[in-house]
């Protein structure tokens, strides 16, 4: 693995995307998609010498239901960071979407190169600020908005704390930087967390969603619905797409692994937007489970921060070029040629089988 640039940056890297997942017991959680929850029910006899794996999201033609999901601060793994992650994502033909986080800005990341992106939104006290991002966004090109809504606080991230993460100097919240509010300062436990207090509106609620809508033209994707209540509201409030997140099982301990409400939040939206699926997708056999499971594509956060680390550009090209080609071979010896002939019919959850009845 390449040598990261400081110690910092090391110091980030082994224990946010590894240690986290040792954390409150959250690895079971992260897990649970690549675990034996399911098993296959493979059709025979088929002929999958064709294998169509493209899709349409929010109109936009991409080469596989597989997108890059928002990760903040990427300089923190590799110098090119966003850069790096968007040109592979527009070389793969399919989505990546820019962290309001990011080490890079709206307009740098759109000066890579032509490319479908959309914009993750976090919600800040002063509207100004987020109007003024949001408008940038769309000069930029960018072609929705992934709205966050399960953080009008930081989750209680202990490696963060341990280590007292900030960024460092030599890093800012590039988005942010004319605004005074790209750096985050030391802290006496997470820079992170007293920066989300200081600057992220917790008053959130259904209303700015509908306040979105009058100040872009962009669709807004609601990113953190695990219920079916929310995935109805959602709906009711405009939204274009929702997206099944629990935030990397950093925010609420003991909420369910994005694969296990997947299901109800699909079934809540009765077709009337896409459902999106974001975490714990390892191997091209998750992907082809969550879309068993009504999802209309995925989206990869930690395998690309993984790859960029280790290879920068190059990592995430090999990454995704993986999961594509074991989601290719999922579907070949699945008996699927398209993406509409996945079926729920296709898994058995663990849900779906009869429960012991204990004796009395």
């Amino acid at each position: 693995m390449r040598k990261l640039l400081s110690r910092n940056c090391q110091r980030w890297f082994s224990t946010t995307m590894h240690q986290v997942q040792k954390t409150n017991g959250l690895s079971r959680r992260i897990a649970m998609l690549s675990l034996e929850f399911c098993e296959f029910r493979p059709r025979i006899l088929i002929d999958v010498s064709k294998i169509d794996m493209t899709t349409s999201v929010l109109g936009f033609k991409i080469s596989m239901p597989i997108m890059i999901a928002p990760t903040a601060m990427q300089k923190m793994a590799h110098p090119e960071g966003e850069y790096a992650t968007a040109r592979a994502a527009s070389a793969a033909g399919t989505i990546m979407t820019l962290s309001s986080w990011a080490t890079s800005s709206v307009e740098e990341v759109a000066s890579t190169g032509p490319g479908i992106r959309f914009f993750q939104l976090y919600v800040y006290k002063d509207r100004n600020v987020v109007a003024q991002l949001v408008r940038r966004a769309e000069r930029a090109g960018f072609k929705a908005i992934a709205l966050t809504v399960d953080t009008p606080r930081l989750g209680r991230r202990e490696a963060d704390i341990k280590n007292r993460f900030t960024l460092p100097p030599f890093l800012t919240l590039k988005n942010f930087e004319g605004l005074d509010l790209g750096k985050m300062d030391k802290a006496d436990d997470s820079g992170l967390a007293s920066y989300v207090a200081g600057q992220i509106d917790r008053t959130l609620s259904w209303k700015d969603v509908k306040w979105l809508q009058t100040i872009t033209s962009l669709p807004i994707l609601v990113k953190g619905v695990l219920t079916a209540e929310d995935a109805r509201l959602s709906i009711q409030n405009g939204a274009a797409g929702i997206i099944v997140s629990n935030h990397g099982a950093r925010q609420l301990d003991y909420v369910p692994a994005t694969i296990m409400a997947l299901e109800e939040v699909v079934k809540a939206a009765q077709g009337r937007v896409p459902v999106f699926l974001d975490g714990g997708v390892r191997r091209g056999t998750d992907v082809f489970k969550a879309l068993a499971l009504g999802a209309s594509g995925i989206f990869i956060g930690r395998p690309v921060v993984f790859s960029l680390a280790a290879e920068g550009e190059a990592g995430i090209r090999k990454v995704l070029q993986m999961l594509r080609e074991e989601f290719e071979l999922t579907m070949a010896l699945s008996g699927c040629r398209s993406l509409r002939e996945i079926t729920r019919n296709h898994i058995v959850a663990d849900w779906d089988l009869p429960r012991p009845v204990p004796r009395l």
